[in-house]
C-alpha cells in the first residue's frame, strides 16, 4: 500500500502543476483580454480643428480644416464636442465659382462644406488669445456652450492645425503667431488642470514639427506634416476654382480616414505611414515619447471616433408593441433618399473616377468678333452696292 501511494503521489503532483499553469494561461488570457478593452481608459472624445489662414488663395487651408471635420463627425464625434476654428469664410467669398461649397478634390468632386456645418470662432475671432483661451479653459462666463472645450481628465482629445508657419511659429491671420513654447505651456496648463486623459496634436504647415519640439507635458503624440527646414506643398490645383484645393499631407490623410470605421482596429502606427515622402514630398514627422502607451496599442478611433456612453439597468422596460401612426407628407409611392453629410461618395472611389467632360462655352467677344467676320466677307464679295440687300 505505501509503495502504491509513493507511485501514485508524484503523478498527482503533476497533474496539479499542470492544472496551475492552464488556470494561470487562462488568468492572464482574460487580463489580456481585460485590459485590450479598457486600455484607453477615457470616457469622452472632444476635437479642435483650427485653420489659421484668410484670404482666397488660403482656400486649401479652410479645405483641410473641413475635410477633418467631416471625418471626425463621421466616425461618432458629435458637433457639441467638436469646436471648429475657420479664420475665413471661403464659401460665401465672392470669388467663388460655387457659392456655399468648399472642395477638397478637383473636378469639384467632393463638398467637404455640407449642410450641416457648425463653425464656432470664425472671421476675426480665430486670434491666438481665443485659441489659448479654449485650450486653457479662460474664458468668460457669458461664452456660449459650443464655444467651450468642455473636457476633462477621461477625455481624449484631437487638436488639427493648418496655415502658415516657420520654424518655431504658426501665423494667424497674417497679423499675429504662436509659437511652439506657448502652445507647450498651454498644454501643460491642460494638463495640469486635468483637461484631457490623452492628447493627439497633428499640424499641417511648413516646418510643422517645430511646433512640437518643446513639448514636455505627458501623453501627448504629435504628428507634423514637414521636418524643419522643409515646406508643406499644397495639392489638388483646380482650373475652375483658380487655386490649390488641399496641402499633400491633409489630403492623403483624409484618403487614409475614408477607410476607417468605428468597429475598425487600426492602430497609430499606420496613421504615421499614411504620406511619405514619395507622396509628401515633405517628411513627416511625429513624436511618441512623451505618450506612455505604445502606438501599437492605439487604436485611430481612440481619438478620431467617440466613446459610446451605455448605461446598465436590472430595472425591466416594457416598449409599447403599438405605436401611433404619424402622417405622412409624401404620398406612399415617393421613395425618398436624402443624401446626408456623412453619405456622400468615398474618396476611394471619387480619385480614380475620369474627370467630366466640361460644357463648353465661347469666350468672350466670341459672337461679336463672328459678326464682324462675315460682314467682311460679305463686303469683300458683294462691295456696298449689295448692302440694302443686308438691311
Amino acid at each position: 500500500m505505501a509503495f502504491f501511494c509513493s507511485a501514485w503521489l508524484p503523478g498527482a503532483v503533476l497533474l496539479l502543476a499542470v492544472i496551475d499553469i492552464r488556470l494561470t494561461v487562462s488568468g492572464q488570457q482574460l487580463e489580456k483580454k481585460a485590459e485590450q478593452f479598457f486600455r484607453s481608459g477615457h470616457t469622452n472624445n472632444w476635437a479642435v480643428l483650427v485653420c489659421t489662414s484668410r484670404f482666397w488663395f488660403n482656400y486649401r487651408h479652410v479645405a483641410n480644416t473641413l475635410s477633418m471635420y467631416r471625418s471626425v463627425k463621421r466616425l461618432g464625434i458629435p458637433d457639441s464636442h467638436i469646436v471648429l476654428m475657420l479664420a475665413d469664410d471661403m464659401a460665401c467669398n465672392s470669388r467663388n465659382p460655387k457659392p456655399a461649397t468648399v472642395f477638397s478634390h478637383k473636378n469639384m468632386e467632393l463638398n467637404v462644406y455640407g449642410d450641416d456645418v457648425e463653425v464656432d470662432y470664425r472671421g476675426y475671432e480665430v486670434t491666438v488669445e481665443n485659441f489659448l483661451r479654449v485650450l486653457t479653459g479662460r474664458i468668460p462666463p457669458s461664452t456660449p456652450r459650443l464655444k467651450r472645450l468642455l473636457s476633462d481628465d477621461r477625455s481624449n482629445i484631437l487638436i488639427y492645425m493648418t496655415g502658415h508657419g516657420g520654424n518655431g511659429f504658426l501665423k494667424f491671420q497674417d497679423s499675429e503667431e504662436i509659437t511652439n513654447v506657448e502652445l507647450a505651456d498651454a498644454f501643460e496648463q491642460m494638463w495640469q488642470k486635468r483637461r484631457y486623459n490623452e492628447l493627439l496634436f497633428i499640424i499641417d504647415t511648413c516646418q510643422g514639427a517645430s511646433m512640437y519640439k518643446q513639448f514636455y507635458s505627458p501623453n501627448i503624440m504629435a504628428l507634423a506634416s514637414s521636418q524643419v527646414g522643409e515646406d508643406s506643398l499644397s495639392h489638388q490645383p483646380d482650373l475652375g476654382i483658380g487655386v490649390h484645393l488641399m496641402d499633400r499631407y491633409t489630403f492623403y490623410l483624409l484618403e487614409f480616414l475614408e477607410e476607417i470605421n468605428p468597429a475598425s482596429q487600426n492602430n497609430m502606427n499606420d496613421l504615421f505611414q499614411v504620406c511619405p515622402k514619395s507622396l509628401c514630398v515633405s517628411t513627416p514627422g511625429h513624436r511618441t515619447d512623451l505618450f506612455q502607451r505604445d502606438p501599437n496599442t492605439v487604436l485611430i478611433t481612440d481619438f478620431f471616433g467617440s466613446v459610446r456612453k451605455v448605461e446598465l439597468t436590472k430595472e425591466t422596460v416594457s416598449l409599447k408593441t403599438h405605436l401611433p401612426q404619424i402622417e405622412k407628407r409624401h404620398p406612399p409611392d415617393v421613395v425618398l433618399e436624402p443624401v446626408t453629410y456623412a453619405n456622400q461618395l468615398p474618396v476611394s472611389e471619387i480619385i480614380h473616377q475620369k474627370p467630366k467632360q466640361k460644357e463648353w462655352h465661347p469666350p468672350g467677344g466670341f459672337i461679336l468678333g463672328l459678326w464682324a467676320l462675315i460682314l467682311m466677307i460679305f463686303f469683300k464679295t458683294y462691295g456696298l452696292k449689295h448692302m440694302k440687300h443686308v438691311f
